[in-house]
C-alpha cells in the first residue's frame, strides 16, 4: 500500500501531533506511507524524513493569508475558527502527482486544502475527523448549533440571522464538490461519531472508531519516587504540594477548552481549605494572569513541544484536568492517563471515551465547576486510593491507546477499502508487530 497522510501541521497541536503519531506508527508497521504537510516542524528541521513532504508554494501561503476574507463581512462574529477553505494553492496537484493508493485526510483547514480539491480527488479517501469542520458549515466546533444537521445557515458563530449566510455558502459547496468522492470517515470518539451522523453531509457515509495512540514507550510513568522528586526539582515545582495540571493549544484563551470552569473550580478547593497544599501548573498558555485570582501558586510553563520534556510533567503531577466543553478526543487526558495520572474531566464529548468514572477519574457534571472541584479533592484526598487511581489510569493507556494498535486498526480499515474499490483479489496483510 502506497498512503499519503496530508495534515496542516506535523506539531502544531494536537490535531497535527495525532497525525505525526500516527504516520510514525504505519512506517513502524512496514506500510509505505508518506506524509504531505504545510509546516514540517519536525522533520524538517530535526529528522530531515525524506517521507515527509512539505507543500510550501506561494499559492498556499497566499491561501493562507487570504482563507478569512470572506469573515470580513462577519465583524461582530464570535472569536474561534471559522474555515472557508475557498482559496486553491496547488495541493490537488501534489496529490495527482504523487499518485497514492489511498489518501488519509487530517486536519487541512487554515487554507491548506479547498472544499473543491477535496472533491477532485481520485483515490480512496480516509478522513480522521479531528473536530467538527467537516460536515459544518465552517464551525470546528458548534457549541449547542445543530444547523449541520439540516444545511447551516443563520449561523451562531457568525452571529447572522440571514439563513443564506456564509455558513450555507461553505455547506452547499461540501455537498457538490463530495457527493461523490469514495469517502470513509474515521473519528476518535464515540461522541464525534455520533455528532457525524447526525449531519445531512455524512449521515450515510461509513464512519469507524479509532481512538488516538500514543507511543507507550515515551509516555510512562517514573519509576520511583526517587525519580518523581528529581523530576520535580528540574521543573522548578515544590515537592510539598499536590499538583493539577491543566494544559492546551492557548489553554487560557479558548473558551471552549474551558479554563473558565476551572478556575471556578480551584476557588472552590482553596475556599475550603486546599490553598496551602496544592499548587496548579498550567502549560500552553502565554500568560497565567487570568489564574492569579484562583488563590494558589500558579506555575505556567508556556509552549511544550518535547513529548519527553510533557511526560516528565505529566508523571509529577497529581491530577490532570481537561474541563474541555467540546472536544474531539482529548490528548492530553490520553497522554496523563498513559503517565499513571488520574485525570478529572466533565462528562461530556470526547473524554468520556477516556476516563472511567471513579476508576482512573472522575467524570463530573457538565458544566458544574462545584463538581470539578469535587472531583479533584476526591482524586488528592485519599493517598491508598490515588494510588489505586494511577496504576488503573497507565492500565486503561495500555488496553485502548497504544500507539501500535492504533496503527494497525487504520491498516486494516485501508486494505479493506481498497480490497472493495480496486477489486483487487489479494492485499499483503500487515499485523500488528509490522509482519506480512
Amino acid at each position: 500500500m502506497d498512503i499519503l497522510l496530508l495534515s496542516d501541521s506535523d506539531e502544531r497541536g494536537g490535531a497535527a501531533r495525532g497525525a505525526h503519531r500516527l504516520y510514525r506508527g504505519l512506517q513502524g508497521l512496514g506500510v509505505n506511507a508518506r506524509m504531505l504537510v504545510r509546516d514540517p516542524l519536525i522533520q524538517e528541521d530535526a529528522l530531515r524524513d525524506p517521507h515527509v513532504l512539505k507543500h510550501g508554494t506561494w499559492a498556499a501561503k497566499v491561501s493562507r493569508r487570504m482563507g478569512d476574507f470572506p469573515l470580513l463581512r462577519y465583524p461582530r462574529r464570535k472569536p474561534g475558527l471559522f474555515s472557508t477553505q475557498w482559496l486553491p494553492n496547488g495541493a490537488g496537484a501534489a496529490i495527482a502527482h504523487l499518485n497514492p493508493d489511498l489518501v488519509h485526510l487530517n486536519w487541512i483547514c487554515n487554507g491548506y486544502l479547498s472544499v473543491e480539491a477535496i472533491g477532485q480527488i481520485r483515490q480512496p479517501v480516509v478522513w480522521t475527523l479531528r473536530d467538527m469542520w467537516a460536515f459544518t458549515g465552517g464551525c470546528h466546533y458548534s457549541e449547542s448549533c445543530e444547523g449541520y444537521a439540516r444545511h447551516c445557515g443563520t449561523c451562531p458563530s457568525l452571529r447572522s440571522v440571514r439563513e443564506r449566510d456564509l455558513s450555507r455558502w461553505v455547506w452547499q459547496r461540501k455537498a457538490r464538490a463530495w457527493r461523490n468522492l469514495n469517502l470513509t470517515l474515521v473519528t476518535p470518539s464515540h461522541w464525534l461519531k455520533e455528532a457525524a451522523q447526525k449531519s445531512s453531509l455524512f449521515h450515510d457515509r461509513p464512519i469507524e472508531v479509532i481512538h488516538h495512540g500514543l507511543n507507550l514507550q515515551q509516555f510512562q510513568p517514573q519509576r520511583s519516587e526517587d525519580d518523581l522528586r528529581t523530576a520535580r526539582q528540574a521543573l522548578g515545582l515544590p515537592l510539598d504540594r499536590q499538583v493539577i495540571l491543566f494544559g492546551a493549544l492557548n489553554a487560557l484563551d479558548d473558551v471552549r477548552k474551558g479554563s473558565q470552569h476551572l478556575l471556578k473550580a480551584i476557588q472552590s478547593l482553596t475556599a475550603n481549605g486546599w490553598g496551602d497544599r496544592i499548587q496548579f501548573v498550567v502549560f500552553g498558555a502565554s500568560s497565567s494572569e487570568l489564574l492569579q485570582g484562583s488563590g494558589c501558586p500558579v506555575t505556567n510553563l508556556g509552549s511544550i513541544q518535547d513529548d519527553r520534556y510533557l511526560a516528565d510533567l505529566y508523571s509529577v503531577a497529581d491530577v490532570m484536568v481537561v474541563p474541555s466543553e467540546q472536544e474531539a478526543f482529548g490528548h492530553t487526558a490520553c497522554e496523563a492517563l498513559a503517565c499513571g495520572t488520574p485525570v478529572v474531566a466533565f462528562d461530556a464529548t470526547g473524554p468520556r471515551d477516556i476516563v472511567d468514572h471513579e476508576c482512573n477519574g472522575y467524570l463530573a457534571q457538565p458544566y458544574i465547576a462545584d463538581d470539578l472541584a469535587r472531583g479533584i479533592a476526591w482524586v488528592l484526598e485519599d493517598a491508598d486510593r490515588h494510588q489505586r487511581l494511577r496504576q488503573e489510569a497507565r492500565l486503561k493507556a495500555e488496553q485502548a491507546f497504544d500507539g501500535v494498535r492504533q496503527a494497525g486498526q487504520y491498516v486494516r480499515l485501508f486494505e479493506d477499502i481498497l480490497m472493495q474499490t480496486m477489486n483487487l483479489g489479494h492485499v499483503p496483510r500487515i499485523d500488528v508487530m509490522g509482519k506480512v
